[in-house]
This record gives C-alpha cells, sequence and structure tokens, in this order.
C-alpha cells in the first residue's frame, strides 16, 4: 500500500514530466482498440516513427530555444530550401553524399547563428527576426526549385536516410538480430544511466524516490523499449531516420543534463538577468541555441529530402508549427527555463501517433488540424495549471 501511496504521490507533484507519458499510452490503447490492432502492427509503427522523424529533429531545437524564452519560426523553410540545396548538389553537381551532408549541416548553423546575431546582438524580437528568415528562406525555396520543380533524387545512398533500414546480420526467429542487438543496448544505457543519476542524488543528499518505485520505473520504461525492439524488429528493424533520431536524442540529452553549458542554458532561461549578473554570457548561450537549432532545421532537411526522395517547392511548409507544437505537448514551459529534450521526441510522436490514428481510421482532414490543434490547446492550459500549482 504504501508503494501505491508513493506512485500516486510522485505522478501527481511531477504530472508535468509523466503527463506525456499518460497521453501517448492513452492514444496507443485508444487506436489499437479501434483499428483492431492495426495501430500497433510492425509496418505501422515502423512508418509512424518515421514519419515523425524529421519533425522529431526539429523539436528537440526548438525546445531548447523555447527553454531561452525565444521561438523560431524559420525552421520549416530552411529545412525546406537545405534540403532543395541538397538535391541540387546531389544532382546536378554530382557532389558526393559525404560532401553534401557536412556542408548542409554548416549551412543550416550559419543560419541559425545568423538568427542568433539579430536576436542577441541587434536586439530584434526572435518571433520578427525569424519570421523575416521565414519568407526569405521561402522564397529562396521557390527560387531554387523554380526552373525544375520537383528535383528528384536518385542517389541510393541519400534516399536510404529516409527509407532504409539498419542491416540485419542475420536473422532469429524471424526477427531482425541488429536491432535487437540495438533495444538491448538501449536498455542497458537507460538503467546505466538511471542508476549513476540517482547514485549521484543520493551522494549529494538529494530527495530520492524509495527503492521498489525506482525498480517499477526502470522495469516499465526497459519494457517499453524491449516491446517497441521486438514490434520493429517483426519488420524491417530500425530504420536509419530512427538511429539519427535516437543520436541527436541522446546527444542533447546529455548536453543538458550533464553539462555546464546545459545548465546554464536553463539558468538563462529561467531568469535571464539573473544569470547575466552571475557571470553567464548570455548572448553567447542565444547565439549556440540558436546555431544548434539551424543544424537541426538541416538535418531535418536532409531527412525530409530523402524521404521523399525528391525536394518540392512545397517542402517545409508548417514544419516550424508541427515542431512548436510537438515541444509544447513534450512539456516545455512558454515561460522559460522548462523543457527536457526526451518530452520533445514524445511530443512528436504524440502528434505522429494522432495523425496516424486518424488516417487509419479515415478521419476527415478538417478534423484532423481541429482535433490536433484541440490536443496543443490542452498541453498549453495543461502547462499554465501546473505552473499555478507549483
Amino acid at each position: 500500500m504504501g508503494l501505491y501511496k508513493e506512485a500516486k504521490s510522485l505522478i501527481s507533484e511531477n504530472i508535468r514530466d509523466y503527463g506525456m507519458y499518460i497521453a501517448l499510452f492513452v492514444i496507443i490503447l485508444t487506436f489499437s482498440f479501434m483499428t483492431d490492432g492495426l495501430f500497433m502492427s510492425s509496418r505501422n509503427i515502423s512508418n509512424l516513427l518515421d514519419s515523425a522523424g524529421y519533425i522529431a529533429v526539429l523539436a528537440v531545437g526548438m525546445t531548447l530555444v523555447i527553454v531561452i524564452r525565444h521561438i523560431d519560426l524559420s525552421v520549416g523553410y530552411v529545412a525546406g530550401f537545405l534540403g532543395a540545396i541538397a538535391a541540387i548538389l546531389l544532382t546536378q553537381a554530382g557532389v558526393s553524399i559525404y560532401i553534401t551532408i557536412p556542408v548542409i549541416l554548416l549551412l543550416g548553423i550559419v543560419v541559425g547563428l545568423f538568427n542568433g546575431f539579430l536576436v542577441a546582438q541587434i536586439g530584434i524580437p526572435s518571433f520578427v527576426a525569424t519570421l523575416a528568415g521565414m519568407l526569405i528562406f521561402r522564397g529562396a525555396l521557390l527560387q531554387v526549385t523554380e526552373k525544375t520543380g520537383t528535383i528528384i533524387i536518385q542517389d541510393d545512398r541519400f534516399n536510404a536516410i529516409g527509407n532504409g533500414y539498419i542491416p540485419s546480420l542475420s536473422q532469429v526467429n524471424g526477427l531482425h538480430l541488429l536491432s535487437l542487438i540495438v533495444g538491448l543496448i538501449g536498455i542497458l544505457l537507460y538503467i546505466y544511466s538511471e542508476i549513476s543519476t540517482r547514485r549521484n542524488k543520493i551522494k549529494y543528499e538529494f530527495e530520492v524516490v524509495s527503492k521498489g518505485i525506482f525498480v517499477l520505473k526502470l522495469t516499465f520504461i526497459s519494457a517499453i523499449i524491449a516491446y517497441l525492439t521486438w514490434i520493429l524488429a517483426g519488420y524491417n528493424g530500425f530504420s536509419w531516420t530512427v538511429m539519427i533520431m535516437l543520436l541527436v536524442v541522446i546527444v542533447y540529452h546529455f548536453l543538458t543534463t550533464k553539462t555546464v553549458l546545459g545548465r546554464h542554458v536553463y539558468a538563462v532561461g529561467s531568469n535571464p538577468e539573473a544569470a547575466h549578473l552571475s557571470g553567464m554570457n548570455v548572448k553567447k548561450i542565444t547565439y549556440m541555441v540558436f546555431g544548434s537549432m539551424g543544424m537541426l532545421a538541416a538535418l531535418s532537411g536532409i531527412l525530409f529530402t530523402a524521404r521523399l526522395q525528391s525536394a518540392t517547392t512545397t517542402a517545409g511548409t508548417l514544419f516550424e508549427l508541427d515542431a512548436i507544437a510537438a515541444a509544447y505537448v513534450g512539456g516545455v514551459s512558454s515561460a522559460g527555463g522548462v523543457g527536457k529534450v526526451t518530452g520533445a521526441i514524445i511530443g512528436a510522436i504524440v502528434m505522429a501517433s494522432l495523425s496516424n490514428g486518424m488516417n487509419l481510421l479515415g478521419v476527415g482532414i478538417s478534423y484532423q488540424y481541429i482535433i490536433r490543434g484541440g490536443v496543443l490547446a490542452g498541453a498549453v492550459i495543461f502547462d499554465v495549471m501546473t505552473r499555478k500549482k507549483r
């Protein structure tokens, strides 16, 4: 009974962190029931994660931008434009994929740093600075795709980024072996990081949950990772898109939770004036966050272009709004200083699951927009209510 009471109080106190996991769980159960299990089929889950990939990558960057109390509206068309530049380099200029991808990522960083310059150095509100960027890159995208319309990419290695899967090594009872190994490594890494975090908290005499609850949490999340791995291994295994998404999450999770830079980002978000007075370089942090956002926008453009195997004039439309929605659904706070990278990914998967489930059920596109808008409004209301409580 003590465990149950502790679990209940833990969930109610940390409802911000657990709310979206509960929401995702409810969405999965509902759609699985309504589609007679089709929603949780290997093929559908694989498609769902691939379609969430390019938004999830943007949502990670957007979370940090919102954490420091800014916004970036240019990311959608930056992704579309840089995706088109990648297509032009690969097809018309005949540049190798190994040069194209680093060049595109560098261009993304340059664009992000320019936004950072406008916001931090000149002092233009980020909303206006990046709105200008959004219009500029929309025009630039139309300019480079105008003559040819759609640019088809024939490079198989590039297209594999959006549509390919990691090699199998061999099959075990019809399951993809390498994917099973990746899943197992994921579970071990997760358990190791949780145990080391708990040890550090105990060492510095911070409050930690009881052993029972801790073991329960480890078991529950490991079981979810194992189940997802098993489902994906039954189809084609992990796609390259999912691997890139996981890599981005691991790197950014490490940067935000384990480094001084990460702590500075949250300090600047919580109170820019206090951060400045305590000796932090607020301008430098702003540059870095916008630079990283630009790089992730470039990566998102690569993922989307590879998925379509072509660059189109409409690429990047509404990406920024999907990314902002995913960040808010994932628990980032509009007041700044609060938000997790892992939450952004869950937010992106929640939004992708909604679209995917409604498509399977044949819900009209008009209702889909209304429902997604409702979910976003709900997430922000939830944020405001939980903030008042605290």
